[in-house]
């Protein structure tokens, strides 16, 4: 949606920042009324702007032992068609990007282990029509905007 103006900007900025901050704490933050922020909001919504609401997870005990970025290379004739269903059956699969460059896709694979991590690489290197599978472990997050 490309007619987004500065107020859409700016209450979408608020609820990145913060997506349980109250109606009136968004008519401040934007400077409109109350039902003119309740409005950009339904309309933005509608319009698959912000398409929902989530939690965030804080502190390092709250979130999964193991995150890990891998990368996977299609064989020759394949594409996402072929490869995406399979990965969206794995549970700890939590996003997949599709990319522009030597890399086909990337997932976030979130899990309890370092175990439980090769169970879930193995699973990925067997499905039909993945030719190369990269894991990168993440050490730590310095900072997540998500």
């Amino acid at each position: 949606m490309n007619d987004l103006d500065e107020k859409d900007r700016l209450l979408l900025g608020a609820l990145r920042a913060d997506a349980r901050m109250s109606l009136i704490e968004l008519t401040r933050h934007v400077g409109l009324s109350r039902s003119a922020v309740h409005e950009r909001i339904r309309r933005l919504e509608a319009n698959g702007v912000i398409a929902g609401y989530t939690v965030k997870l804080g502190t390092e005990r709250e979130r999964p032992g193991v995150e890990a970025l891998v990368a996977i290379g299609f064989q020759p004739g394949r594409n996402c068609d072929h490869i995406v269903p399979h990965l969206s059956g794995i549970p700890n699969v939590v996003t997949c990007w599709s990319l522009a460059g030597p890399t086909d896709l990337m997932l976030l694979i979130e899990c309890a282990s370092n175990a439980e991590l090769d169970t879930i690489r193995r699973q990925i290197a067997t499905t039909p029509g993945i030719a190369t599978v990269q894991t990168h472990v993440s050490l730590r997050t310095h900072f997540d905007r998500r």
